[in-house]
Parts: structure tokens; sequence; C-alpha cells
């Protein structure tokens, strides 16, 4: 295989370590900003370049971003080149766009390292497909809110302090709203949810919920009631669609989501028949982001073209048959919120059943009036 890299940062420099010395998958052009010790004789500030060279076979995209990264993507496929990405970004904005097209040349259209960094979550979900009935998808998709929501746990600290401290380790960016607010993980979701189910959701169709307003008296009365508040994302087959959702979440103290530590992952599929499985690894890091970029070459080598179904269709998302209990906390109550209360932890209440769209709708615009208002879904 001859690859034309795009972007030499963290992990396409990690692309690059990995061919090194192998005779099967050799860099023969690398797409860069500004010259690089060590590649110079193959890069190059021309997308043209890679695109007009007959030698190179497929195109790894590990630039991030929308821009150009989509419309690079789109003519490498046009070219009739395979395409493997690591940029969850793009392939969750346009993943009817980029499935369709590489459906229409017949090539390659990979992105393992998209979701989970290192974690070999979708090769996985594609083998439970081509074998079972996926029903359902989910679990801890992003390793900066699990660092905060396990550092909550395991000792007093505020929301601001240990969102510093992540900040200062590297794990949040100086922007942190993707991770502590459920975009990320909608992004991970989105791509995990229509490879699972033929299916083209939309992100921005999504609702969901996220961190920023814990607080350690949250996780006080979590605890004192046998409890761990981990963010969570769910997508299940549905009546007429699928329920796909973003919330914090209580579980079980002793439950296996309850465990992850620090900045890991662990990712979650169940099948009709083969019930469920995870996969836990750091969701991020150099060497083993670039390594699933490498397996889905070597996938390719072996003739497996892509995740993407043959005919995937748009397909409503339906929360209508999914119902649980609420912790609520918010210091200006309305007459919903009362009359779905049964119970009061602390600082907070809890509902009866609640429809999960019903109270993300509700708690998006009870920010409005209280913009600390926290809520959690109570598995």
């Amino acid at each position: 295989m001859h690859i034309g890299l795009l972007g030499f940062g963290v992990v396409g420099a990690g692309v690059y370590d990995w061919t090194r010395g192998r005779a099967d998958l050799t860099v023969d052009r690398v797409l860069v900003r500004s010259s690089k010790p060590g590649i110079e004789t193959i890069s190059t500030r021309s997308i043209e370049d890679i695109l007009n060279d007959p030698a190179i076979d497929t195109v790894v995209e590990v630039m991030g971003g929308l821009h150009p990264a989509y419309e690079y993507i789109c003519a490498a496929i046009e070219a009739g080149k395979h395409v493997v990405t690591a940029n969850k970004a793009v392939v969750a904005a346009y993943y009817p766009q980029l499935t369709a097209l590489a459906r229409q040349h017949g090539v390659a259209l990979r992105c393992t390292a998209a979701v989970g960094g290192g974690i070999p979550w979708l090769v996985n979900l594609e083998r439970c497909k081509r074998l079972d009935r996926v029903v359902s998808v989910g679990g801890i998709m992003n390793g900066t809110s699990n660092f905060i929501m396990d550092a909550m746990h395991a000792s007093p600290v505020s929301f601001p302090d240990i969102l510093k401290k992540a900040q200062d380790l590297g794990y949040a960016e100086a922007d942190p709203s993707a991770d502590i607010d459920g975009d990320d993980i909608r992004r991970k979701l989105v791509i995990s949810a229509n490879i699972a189910f033929d299916a083209l959701l939309r992100e921005e169709d999504i609702p969901m919920f996220g961190i920023r307003t814990v607080t350690d008296g949250d996780i006080k009365a979590f605890q004192s009631r046998g409890f761990a508040c981990k963010l969570l994302a769910e997508a299940a087959h549905a009546e007429n669609g699928v329920c796909a959702y973003i919330e914090p979440t209580l579980v079980d103290a002793k439950a296996l989501e309850a465990a992850v530590p620090a900045n890991f992952n662990l990712i979650t599929y169940e099948g009709e028949n083969i019930d469920r499985q995870s996969f836990y690894g750091q969701g991020a890091g150099q060497m083993p982001t670039a390594a699933n970029v490498m397996q889905d070459c070597l996938s390719i080598l072996e003739g497996r073209l892509g995740f993407y179904a043959q005919q995937a269709v748009p397909t409503a998302l339906n929360g209508s048959g999914e119902a649980h209990p609420y912790y609520v906390r918010t210091s200006a109550p309305d007459a919903w919120l009362k009359e779905h209360t049964a119970d009061v932890w602390d600082n907070g209440v809890v509902t009866g059943a609640v429809n999960t769209y019903e109270m993300l709708s509700w708690a998006k615009k009870q920010l409005a009036a209280d913009p600390a208002c926290f809520i959690a879904g109570i598995r």
C-alpha cells in the first residue's frame, strides 16, 4: 500500500513511525503546512501532488477539523483512492455524504481511530454486526469527562478545580466545552450508531446534557445512596427508529462503569444473541491511535472496504419508549418538576419515571432560568 498522509501532527507522526521498515505499508507523500525535519523529501504543501500521484492508492487523513479535511477526503475518493481517517468531527458531520460517495466510487472508507482512539471498538462492532443484530451501543466515550467525574468521587473537590487540573495535565483543552458538555461524545455516538444500525443519524438531532454544573454536593448525595455518576452515551433500536442521547447517569457503585478510572473509556454493544461486550482503554494517545489507523490500512489490504452499509437510510430519532427516574437539582423548580417529584435527596429531588427526551428538553430550557441546574438519569 502506498499512502498519502494528510497532516503530520501527533497522530500523523505516529502513523509515519508505524510504517517505517515495513514493505507492505509505505508513506509516499505527506501534506504539511510547513517543512518538518526527517520528511523533507516526501513533504508537499499541495493536495494535488497526492491526488494526481497514480502510485498512491490510499489517503490517510489525520489533520482534524471539518475544513479542508472534508473537501480533501471527497477529492481523494473521487480520485479512486481509499480513505482512512481518525477525524470524528468530519465523519460525524458528513457521514451520509462520505459513505454515499465511497459506495459510488467503490473505495474503502474506514475510521476506527475516530471513536475510542486506540480502542478496537468499531472493528469489533463490525464483527458483531456481520453475525448478530446489534441492539444497543454506548458507554463512557470521553476520557476528559471521566477523569473529572472519577476525581470528584475519589475526594471532595469542586468542578472548576478538577477541570483546571485536567487542563494542566493536558486531558482538557483550553476551551473544554466539547468534552464537558457532551459534543465530543455525541460525535462518537453518531458514528457508532450509524454503523451499528445502518442509520443516517445527524449529530445535531441527538439530545444531550453535560457535567458542567455538577457539584461536590451532588456527588456526596449519590455516594451516600450507593451510586456513582458517569457521563454516558446510549443508542438503541426503537420502534421505527433509534433512541439516542447523552446524559450524566447514576449507576450502581459496583457496576462496571463505576470502576472505570481516570481518562479511560468503556464502550459497550449488546447483541441480540451474544449479549453485552465491552471494550476498555484510553481513548487517545499517539501510538495507540496511530495503530488503529494502521489496522484500517491493513484491513483495506485484506479487501475490507469500510464500515458503511451498502444501503443506509435516514433514520428517525424516537425516544418515546425510554423513561427512567432522574435526580434534579435546581433553585427554580417549576410546576412540571413539582408534579413529577417523588423523593428528596439532600439539595436535589428525584422524579418518578420520566421520558428521557422530555427531561432533556426540560433541562435545556431550565438552564435559562437556573444556569446551575443539574440532572442525572438513574439506572
